[in-house]
């Protein structure tokens, strides 16, 4: 007897509100698809195929990449695997590809959980819990982790969601991004140093035409919103249509990417702008390092808020 073929993204919940429509799936938590009326907001990919360019993904336990995948943490040293092997690097995390499951459900919320279990480079207990919800007001994700083993844990987070205006080119998108400084980068995009943006062009903290410019970027010494978070948007050149991701007061740091690296359809097609917590590096550098003790729970949230005229 032939078994069941499920979908390779594994089970899809959608989730319906005021016109606001999105899907997460089992395979890694992840955010595969979410549309406003007939317009999509963001640059998903089909239930049966891989998560492309890790798209929609959460990172955790830690954020973009980690030199040789080696770090110390409280005078022990820890070797991860090297999931981007051609620039040496350990990479977003532990959770992607791993299946989660079903918490909570409602027309216009679904929530997910995932055991991460202690594993050769990570040794710790973590319990993973993230809330999905759709609204007028766009999407939310509100995530939260319990450190379940007996020894503090080192944690940090971000998603990776490419956001998208169909018809208007990444040349001729308006950016902006509040950050006042960026990271230097080495040829394996690992800091290196930082600078200051005032009146270079990394300088997006007034909404700018992307023009040719090829973005891997990351940007800190946010400008705050009024409550304590930050965002980065996306423009039309005419202003008729804006995407916003915004994060709350826990996030510190800022990642936008223009796809230049992917390929087909893909390239230079949206943007890749994730919220993270740290910094590259940070499992290394300690800059910004959140660490979970025994029993402790952190909670953030962030979100999605497309707008038109």
């Amino acid at each position: 007897m032939r078994g069941v073929v499920a979908a390779k993204s594994g089970t899809q919940w959608t989730i319906e509100a005021e016109g606001h429509r999105a899907t997460v799936v089992e395979v890694g938590g992840v955010l595969r698809g979410y549309s406003v009326g007939d317009r999509e907001v963001v640059d998903g990919f089909g239930p049966d195929e891989i998560s492309p360019a890790s798209a929609g993904q959460m990172l955790a336990p830690w954020p973009n990449r980690i030199r040789d995948g080696h770090y110390t943490f409280e005078g022990t040293a820890y070797q991860l695997p090297l999931t981007e092997p051609d620039k040496h690097n350990a990479i977003h995390g532990l959770t992607n590809w791993s299946r989660w499951r079903l918490a909570e459900q409602a027309p216009d919320s679904v929530t997910l959980e995932f055991d991460l279990p202690p594993q050769i480079g990570y040794p710790w207990a973590l319990t993973l819990r993230t809330r999905w919800t759709v609204s007028a007001d766009g999407l939310r994700s509100d995530q939260e982790v319990t450190n379940t083993g007996d020894a503090n844990a080192p944690w940090g987070f971000s998603v990776h969601p490419y956001v998208q205006l169909p018809g208007v080119a990444v040349d001729d998108t308006l950016l902006r991004v509040p950050g006042r400084s960026k990271i230097l980068a080495d040829q394996r995009l690992l800091p290196i140093g930082a600078v200051r943006v005032a009146g270079t062009e990394f300088d997006y903290t007034e909404p700018r035409r992307v023009a040719g410019a090829v973005l891997d970027t990351t940007w800190g010494d946010l400008i705050r919103d009024g409550d304590g978070g930050s965002s980065v948007t996306i423009a039309a050149p005419d202003g008729s249509r804006a995407v916003t991701v915004w994060g709350d007061e826990n996030f510190h740091w800022w990642q936008v990417f223009s796809g230049d690296t992917l390929t087909g359809e893909r390239f230079r097609r949206s943007f890749a702008i994730e919220p993270m917590t740290c910094p590259p590096d940070a499992f290394r550098s300690g800059r910004d390092l959140i660490v979970l003790e025994p029993g402790a729970t952190w909670r953030a949230s962030w979100g999605i808020r497309p707008s038109a005229a």
